[in-house]
């Protein structure tokens, strides 16, 4: 790992605080709109949220005209992606405002991109030196993708049902808003698994093979910030100044991860949700723990400096506080009932039957040269056995 070579690729504008939702006509202005696509989750255009309302009125106040768009509800696929293309082309939209959680941004990163450049295939957008996109906000309404500041896009193909995840500088959104009060509505499970979302990015981003000086300063601070204020805003979601901060340590892992890589966690959570139609922030809490078990020996001072962040009392040997953050995670497990909410998702019998090919599809995805080890097949297999034999043990 070279980090003396950096580079920080990042939103031209990110504006943090509560009530900063009413700051979208200044953006939308900034960029010559005039018709804005507005791309948000469903149940935050339904009451008692009626978001959409909030947003369409103002944007209403300084004349913009406004379409909503909430047709779609899950991780977002091609076929997603297409319905909103069609309204988008109907509406005559010139730019696209990204509302909601992880869904919400990628398919607005693709619909600003697809709507824009309409011949564009989906395996030439990493090849192409420039992208044509609309101008494109995003606005988080949880803590944990971080995709208002990355260049990836997570969009499930439902014709091979299995992720595509291209990445391009030019994915990343001209600006960002995080408002904490808009995460006010998430449920208590959603913020446990966007918040390990965020966890599992900085942590990624810290152990990566392309981690450097500047990323490794977000991926730390983002720790740091979760560590403390999650276990918080979990038995408290209404403390919206950890909220706040939640959402800032969110962005920081994004910028960290879409800069320096996720590794291994996220190309074998990925697997594993696809296949089981599983939250992807659950299905990256389940596999984090034994991931960073097989990762261990390849980075152990890194991983203590983890557990420092996270808490740990740094008087400890750098062996004892690299393990010391696996413990930690598997705490963080079962106090947010990781564990037990996998088994909502997943019939062990089925995990079983399925590892070969998670194990398949995992090292097809993006991310696994990253890791400081390499996995191999076998490897893998044992990583999903580890998952498996722990579901069982909470079965029982």
């Amino acid at each position: 790992m070279d980090i003396h070579m950096a580079r920080l690729d990042l939103p031209s504008l990110i504006h943090a605080g509560r009530g900063s939702i009413n700051q979208l006509p200044e953006f939308v202005l900034s960029t010559g709109g005039s018709r804005v696509f507005v791309l948000m989750d469903s149940f935050l255009a339904r009451a008692p949220v009626s978001l959409d309302e909030k947003v369409r009125g103002i944007l209403k106040k300084v004349n913009i005209e406004s379409v909503i768009f909430s047709s779609f509800s899950g991780e977002p696929t091609t076929e997603h992606v297409n319905a909103a293309l069609e309204i988008m082309k109907d509406f005559k939209a010139d730019c696209v405002v990204g509302i909601g959680g992880g869904s919400a941004m990628d398919l607005s990163k693709a619909a600003s991109l697809f709507g824009k450049s309409q011949d564009l295939s989906w395996a030439e957008i990493v090849n192409k030196p420039i992208l044509d996109r609309y101008p494109l906000l995003l606005v988080p309404t949880t803590a944990g993708t971080g995709s208002e500041a990355t260049k990836v896009m997570v969009i499930t193909n439902t014709d091979s049902n299995l992720k595509m995840n291209p990445g391009h500088k030019d994915l990343i959104p001209d600006a960002a808003i995080l408002d904490p009060e808009l995460t006010l509505s998430l449920p208590k499970a959603f913020t446990a698994y966007t918040g390990l979302d965020a966890l599992t990015h900085a942590i990624e981003a810290y152990v990566s093979t392309r981690a450097t000086r500047m990323t490794d300063f977000f991926a730390l601070e983002a720790i740091r910030m979760i560590g403390k204020s999650l276990p918080i805003i979990y038995e408290n979601g209404e403390n919206l100044e950890e909220r706040e901060n939640m959402s800032i340590a969110s962005c920081y892992a994004g910028i960290a991860f879409s800069n320096a890589s996720t590794n291994l966690a996220h190309a074998a959570g990925r697997s594993l949700g696809a296949r089981f139609h599983i939250p992807h922030g659950l299905s990256v809490a389940l596999l984090l723990p034994f991931v960073m078990e097989f990762s261990l020996d390849s980075a152990e001072q890194r991983y203590a400096e983890v557990a420092v962040a996270l808490g740990a009392s740094p008087s400890l040997s750098q062996k004892e506080l690299a393990e010391q953050s696996i413990h930690l995670i598997y705490e963080y497990n079962t106090k947010f009932n990781i564990w037990t909410d996998g088994q909502k998702f997943i019939n062990l019998e089925d995990l079983k039957k399925e590892i070969s090919a998670l194990s398949r599809d995992a090292l097809s995805g993006n991310g696994i040269l990253t890791n400081r080890k390499v996995p191999s097949y076998e490897e893998l297999i044992k990583v999903f056995e580890k998952l498996a034999n722990k579901l069982s043990y909470v079965y029982s």
